[in-house]
């Protein structure tokens, strides 16, 4: 690529990982002038995904189904109806409309992949779309106690701390656009999302763990702000950080990116019956461990405590394009 087409090509930004927190950031990302893959882990077993993955033998649809939908340019009322999950029905009750189109899809093409693609056309997806692998994968989780939970939706429920978590086969391979993607990637960007159901599970698949870390791309983690309930109870940003660190066997990321505004404390107050809390942004711990923190208030409650896709996405993009301008000079 020549220097004229780098200065005009769009930051070719891969975000890998699942659940809600990576869906609310494509939101915000999708409005900015960037090329995006979303890299989705594939380990869900719980619920309208668990069944369909069950009986289909096909990767669990609902975190696929989300991603695109934040990142499709539709009309809210079809966004609306493909997040419909029934609530009755013999066979239909706790399914997702979404979630059965992506199985349909994946029975009209012949492929889930294909599946995925063609239906992000038809959702004008501004972005690809890619499972981390085609293939079963079963998420387990050794304890601290010595028990070993098997399935990603029984291990927050397990009780106790988690020691490590692995995936079945532990040689499984990566989709290969996948990790073309991660390879030809100007940024990378892990979470936010569940530690160790929703980023860990893609960053356990060997190659693609691999590619991550000979890729020159600059390398971004935004940390969750609150914690998780029998997954990250207590967490400060650094543990997080050792989590991954420990899994992986290296530092994986040039920055971390983590809120610091203030929550109302009647906010806190609900989640804390819940029994979760504010990560704390232990800043000494984390410069200590080599990583350069960029802090901002980057928090919205209405119902729930979300992520501002706006104020976050204006961040990334921000911190993308001086990346890009550095390596231009």
């Amino acid at each position: 690529m020549s220097v004229d087409q780098q200065e005009h090509h769009q930051p070719r930004i891969v975000v890998i990982g699942g659940g809600t927190g990576l869906s609310v950031m494509l939101r915000g990302l999708k409005e900015k002038p960037l090329d995006i893959t979303a890299i989705v882990t594939v380990a869900d077993d719980g619920g309208s995904s668990g069944v369909l993955r069950s009986e289909l033998q096909i990767p669990p649809p609902g975190d696929i189904r989300n991603v695109l939908i934040a990142l499709a340019d539709v009309e809210p009322l079809l966004s609306q109806m493909l997040q419909h999950r029934f609530s009755s029905g013999t066979g239909l009750a706790g399914h997702s409309l979404g979630n059965l189109i992506l199985a349909a899809m994946k029975d009209i093409t012949g492929d889930f992949v294909d599946g995925v693609k063609a239906l992000s056309r038809v959702l004008a997806v501004r972005g690809r779309v890619l499972p981390a692998s085609d293939q079963q994968i079963v998420l387990k989780a050794e304890m601290e106690d010595g028990r070993v939970i098997v399935g990603e939706s029984n291990i927050p429920k397990a009780g106790g701390k988690i020691k490590r978590v692995f995936i079945d086969p532990s040689d499984v391979s990566p989709l290969e656009e996948a990790v073309e993607a991660v390879r030809d990637a100007d940024a990378i960007l892990i979470g936010p999302g569940s530690l160790y159901t929703s980023i860990m599970p893609n960053l356990l698949v060997p190659k693609l763990a691999e590619t991550i870390a000979r890729s020159e791309a600059v390398k971004l983690f935004v940390c969750n702000v609150m914690t998780q309930p029998g997954e990250t109870d207590d967490f400060s940003v650094s543990d997080h950080l050792r989590a991954i660190h420990d899994h992986i066997g290296h530092h994986m990321f040039d920055y971390i990116i983590v809120n610091n505004g203030e929550i109302p404390p009647q906010v806190l107050s609900k989640y804390a019956e819940k029994g979760a809390k504010a990560v704390h942004l232990d800043m000494d711990e984390v410069n200590r461990l080599g990583y350069k923190v960029i802090a901002d208030r980057l928090v919205l409650y209405r119902t729930y405590l979300r992520h501002d896709a706006e104020r976050l996405s204006e961040r990334i993009y921000e911190l993308v394009d001086s990346w890009m301008g550095r390596k231009l000079r």
